[in-house]
């Protein structure tokens, strides 16, 4: 199949750009805890925004999308500013932190397979680039930051996005229409991501395959 030119959709740009936002919250809010300066803010929350868009669009050998159209480095920019300017409560910071990074994985898992399958890549490597897509600006963002990975915490975090990955790669093969297709994508990974938040579900040691509550 050859990779497709075709513009992306409304619904899918306003998954991507929705998902700019809340994972360059998740940055800045991140760069607060750690009393970053202004710089710090807008440096991390967008690393965080487009990171794993980046790095799947290189590996995939497709043009970076916010290199010929620059709004997504203009939303996170600004949502890191905003973020920077009212943000207050050390509470909030890491719960806002936490949610904001699972609404931005869920719709990334969604954005990042939906583009590998339109640029022509089998589904095995959608669904991968769906999930790579989802967790590569956070796993950015914590390294940066001197921060364990989620992905590497057992947190349910990976999980998630390829939860939601493969759920649009199977939809997106239905006769469902794409816009529900991806909504029900998207629900699926933040249910998982949130239900493993509120319930501190993780993925246990060898022996133990899950956990839930304690520490």
């Amino acid at each position: 199949m050859a990779p497709s030119s075709d513009p992306l959709s409304a619904s899918i740009l306003a998954f991507m750009y929705f998902g700019d936002v809340v994972f360059a919250i998740s940055g800045a809010l991140t760069a607060a805890r750690y009393r970053m300066d202004l710089v710090g803010f807008v440096l991390i929350g967008t690393i965080t925004g487009i990171g794993g868009g980046t790095t799947r669009d290189l590996l995939l050998g497709r043009t970076v999308w916010w290199t010929q159209n620059p709004t997504e480095l203009i939303l996170c920019v600004a949502a890191s500013l905003i973020t920077f300017f009212f943000i207050r409560s050390d509470i909030t910071r890491r719960k806002g932190m936490i949610w904001a990074d699972a609404l931005g994985l869920a719709a990334f898992s969604v954005v990042g397979c939906h583009i590998a399958l339109t640029f022509g890549a089998p589904i095995v490597i959608a669904v991968f680039m769906g999930m790579l897509t989802a967790t590569g600006g956070g796993v950015i963002r914590d390294i940066l930051t001197g921060t364990q990975p989620l992905i590497l915490c057992g947190k349910l975090y990976a999980t998630a996005a390829l939860f939601g990955s493969l759920g649009y790669a199977v939809l997106a093969q239905s006769s469902l229409p794409q816009g529900v297709a991806e909504m029900l994508a998207f629900l699926a990974a933040f249910s998982l991501r949130a239900a493993a938040i509120v319930f501190n579900i993780r993925m246990g040691p060898p022996g133990e395959f899950i956990r839930i509550g304690g520490q």
